[in-house]
């Protein structure tokens, strides 16, 4: 059976159910504003780009004690909403 986009939509929309947005937060004063993870100064572009280096999950949450496997979902869905927006910046290579 060949899933076509809107049946991937569809599943990938069911999996998101659980909303972990709520962890990252914002603030002036902490990491000049930039999105974190429960004002822990962990900033979400950096998770992201250890998780992108091909850096497990697991191996992050050994390095970061106070992180939570929550934290690490949360800045995926992040992510895949900011992907979602029209007004996304060009990736520059």
């Amino acid at each position: 059976m060949k899933l076509h986009f809107h049946h991937l939509k569809a599943i990938i929309e069911i999996k998101m159910t659980r909303n972990y947005l709520n962890r990252i937060t914002r603030d002036q004063d902490i990491c000049f504003g930039k999105p974190v993870i429960r004002n822990l100064r962990y900033p979400v572009d950096m998770l992201l780009s250890l998780m992108a280096s091909g850096m497990s999950k697991e191996e992050i949450l050994e390095d970061y004690e106070d992180l939570q496997y929550e934290d690490l979902l949360a800045c995926l869905q992040y992510a895949a909403k900011i992907s979602q927006s029209r007004f996304s910046k060009k990736i520059v290579l």
